[in-house]
Order: C-alpha cells, then structure tokens, then sequence
C-alpha cells in the first residue's frame, strides 16, 4: 500500500498524525526482533514536549552515610541537608528571556545487551515540531549530530507533509557539507540512514570521521523504502519501513 498524507485531508479529518507516530515505533520494535541477531534488542520510545508530559522526575533519597541526608530527623543528616538548601546564591551575572524549544520525540532504540546495554542505533520519526522552527530544527540536528559523533548509526524518517524543511539537509549544511542528490530544494519526504566512522591515520586522536549515508527520497502514493541499520562498522541488518508501516495502519484503521 502507498505512503498516504497524515497532515492532510481526507486521512486527517478521521486520524490525528500523531496516532500514527505513537504506534509505529512498537510496530518496528516488533519487526526488528525478527532480524536483530542475539544479544541486541530494541525499544521504543514516546517523549512529548513539556505540555504533555514530565520525562524526569527529582525526588530525595535517604544517604545512610555520615553526614547524609536523615529523613528520621537523625544528627547531623538534617544539618547538613539544612545548611545546603539555606546556602545562598550568588546573583546571576545575566538574566534573559528566552523559549526553549519542546521537542517530541518518537523513536527507536537499538541496544547491544551484550555490553552493558550500549545504544547502537536510533531510529528518529521526524514530528511537526521538529521542523516548525529554527531554534527546533537546531535541536533535533544537535541531537542527530551527536549521536554520531558517539559512533551510534542513526535513521530519519520524514513523513511531514505540512512543514517543507528537509532535517537532513540542515544536518549536513551544520557540518559544512550537502547531498548533491538532494538538488537545489530538497524534498519534504525522505528517510535516510547516516553512520560515522573513525577514518585510520597514525596519529588515531587526530582522525577525521567518515560519515556515510544512504538517502531515500519518498513520495506520496509510492511504497516506503528498506533501511539499513548499522550495530557493528561490519554489522548491518536491512529494515522494510513498509511492513511496519502498513501493519500499523491496518491497527489504526487508517485507509
């Protein structure tokens, strides 16, 4: 079945965008435990911007080491607790009025269990808020950009039909670098795969990183692509976005 127009009548009069992309990393999940090898697994993972929802809670623990914090109203942990809440700041030396950007994030997570849950590959799903303004597109771009420069492989997946920035071309242009397939507009729908790799020279703290990519232009009406998906610099497994995608729109009952 063809990619369909989640942002858009008919499909969005009856489907919110979002039901697609809080269904579909599960479904990929799924699809990838078919083809990941032993001692991988993956996971989804959900986090909508602050207006929804608090990711990290902060909450205080008992220390039971001299000088902790004493719930019990013990010697010396209320002390201590006391004198660090009461101790006063100093003034700050700037002060300005800004947003933050909100991000959302949907995504999948491939971690090697192997080696104490070490992230391997992330699969991020481009949302409206990642692309309607600047200060969000240089988030997400932060974010990709550091992943790589951790070794981990990352995939986008763009199906944003209502805001036209190509991420991934502003990834690039970040690192002083283009696509020449992308053309003079890059295209609003794509999904692209990106690894970096430490090139070998003799002094290995001085090398540069070598960062492949794999690019695929999607289209409205035309069936979504294979992406590979990089654990090991020479280990990779093949992922049909379309199985996990037209599985997860027969659950919806989005036609």
């Amino acid at each position: 079945m063809p990619l369909r127009d989640h942002f858009h009548p008919p499909v969005d009069e009856k489907h919110a965008w979002n039901e697609l992309h809080a269904g579909w990393p599960m479904m990929i999940v799924q699809h990838l435990y078919r083809i990941l090898p032993e001692g991988y697994v993956a996971a989804p993972g959900v986090h909508l911007s602050s207006d929804y929802e608090i990711d990290i809670g902060v909450s205080e623990e008992y220390d039971p080491s001299p000088g902790g914090f004493d719930t019990d109203g013990g010697e010396g942990g209320v002390a201590t607790a006391t004198a660090a809440r009461t101790a006063v700041a100093p003034q700050p030396t700037l002060t300005l009025e800004t947003e933050l950007p909100e991000e959302d994030e949907y995504e999948v997570r491939i971690y090697d269990a192997r080696i104490g849950r070490e992230l391997v590959a992330a699969i991020e799903l481009v949302s409206p808020r990642n692309k309607d303004r600047p200060t969000s597109r240089r988030a997400f771009v932060g974010k990709v950009a550091g992943l790589l420069q951790q070794g981990i492989c990352v995939s986008i997946v763009d199906l944003v039909t209502n805001r036209q920035s190509n991420l991934y071309a502003e990834l690039l242009e970040s690192l002083d670098r283009s696509d020449p397939s992308l053309g003079p507009t890059p295209p609003s729908l794509y999904a692209v795969t990106l690894r970096g790799r430490k090139m070998k020279t003799r002094k290995p703290a001085l090398g540069k990183t070598r960062l492949d990519l794999w690019h695929y232009p999607m289209a409205l009406g035309q069936p979504l692509p294979t992406l590979p998906i990089w654990l090991e610099p020479d280990l990779s497994i093949l992922l049909p976005l379309e199985e996990s995608y037209e599985e997860t729109c027969k659950l919806l009952r989005i036609r």
